[in-house]
């Protein structure tokens, strides 16, 4: 049996306030194309499906396509909720999309009920654990102690384990979303540290063929049986230059018989430039990245005027900017300290410098006294 391993696709989700979602279809239905060529028979998304709870009506068509050709592309199609998607929403549903092979495992009472998918070799449970959100799982699951990831997540793997060993000679794949120990986050992850407490040990996960982790976006293998698919799309800069993929992975009559990437289409690649604006204007070498979504940092001496608008001449995706021009060096002293024996003109003046990184010119200056000067004037009668 193989499986393609994908995790994190954050329908709905957008960059700096631009939408993502025709780059997301573009990416997510190119998934049939991988399902055909490499004869895929389940396609496992380890949760956030969704970027929010409630999903806007776009997002959810989005998803019903992307579902659709999965399916007639001839993949079973297994998932579970993140910690950005609503569990009770995400299951509506669920039993009579199960009859058409798209099985949606949400709910925590029933995470140890495998999904049963069948090969020459015999069955393959595929469990999905949702989100386990440690005080609501841990009453579901009944634990009298223990509020972390690693409690709820350790219970939940030992009904898994239970379940198992009920099923004799059984192969076992495990869908979860949680942040594991040996991961390397993104800054494009919501934080789901609950007490100081969000690392989950992975030898949590012992006793199963295959793990698919999701939660973190940068793809990644914590071992040869533990593993991130990492997100779809790149949904920050700090993530410009990272090649996605998903894993496809491999079940004999044995277990684990291989995994190796599968890398996705980038329909717009993230870059970030850094320069004055006249040259980011001129400059040929940025001709290949004008079609990218674009992050600007500005180091112009005096900030532009309209930069945006000038920059989206040139590079129209351009979606986030910043102004790192030269203003003055970070002035450790205490507020007191730095106004302590300066006059109002200079302390006005230190202002000017520090919010337009230029010193005020001496016309400037001459018109800011005039100013103090009348505020004086006013205050004294």
């Amino acid at each position: 049996m193989r499986l393609l391993h994908t995790s994190d696709w954050h329908i709905g989700r957008s960059l700096h306030g631009t939408d993502l979602l025709a780059e997301q279809e573009a990416v997510l239905s190119g998934l049939a194309d991988v399902v055909v060529a490499e004869s895929v028979d389940v396609v496992v998304v380890a949760g956030d499906v969704y970027d929010r709870a409630v999903p806007a009506a776009d997002a959810t068509g989005v998803l019903d396509r992307v579902l659709m050709r999965l399916r007639r592309a001839g993949a079973d199609v297994v998932l579970t909720p993140g910690n950005h998607d609503s569990a009770r929403r995400l299951a509506f549903g669920a039993g009579l999309m199960a009859r058409s092979g798209v099985h949606v495992r949400a709910l925590t009472p029933a995470l140890d009920e495998p999904v049963l998918l069948s090969d020459q070799h015999g069955d393959v449970a595929v469990y999905g654990l949702p989100y386990l959100e440690p005080e609501v799982a841990r009453h579901e699951l009944g634990l009298t102690e223990g509020r972390s990831h690693a409690a709820v997540l350790g219970a939940a793997m030992d009904r898994v384990r239970a379940d198992l060993l009920l099923r004799p000679g059984v192969r076992s794949v495990v869908l979860a979303h949680a942040f594991v120990g040996g991961g390397v986050p993104s800054d494009s992850e919501r934080d789901i540290c609950v007490g100081g407490v969000d690392l989950v040990p992975a030898a949590v996960f012992d006793g199963v063929d295959y793990v698919a982790l999701g939660h973190l976006h940068r793809p990644q293998s914590l071992s040869d049986r533990v593993r991130y698919s990492g997100s779809p799309l790149a949904y920050s800069f700090g993530e410009a230059g990272q090649r996605k993929q998903a894993w496809l992975v491999d079940l004999d009559a044995a277990g684990l018989a291989g995994v190796r990437a599968v890398q996705l289409p980038a329909p717009r690649q993230l870059t970030v430039l850094r320069g004055e604006l006249a040259e980011l204007l001129a400059d040929p070498r940025h001709g290949p990245v004008e079609e990218h979504f674009v992050s600007v940092q500005l180091t112009d001496a005096v900030r532009p005027v309209d930069p945006m608008r000038r920059l989206r001449g040139r590079f129209p995706h351009c979606v986030h900017l910043e102004w790192a021009g030269g203003g003055p060096a970070a002035d450790v002293r205490s507020y007191t300290e730095r106004l302590s024996g300066r006059g109002d003109l200079e302390i006005v003046g230190e202002f000017v410098d520090h919010v337009r990184g230029v010193a005020a010119t001496a016309d400037e200056r001459e018109l800011l006294g005039r100013a103090l000067a009348a505020a004086a004037r006013e205050e004294a009668s």
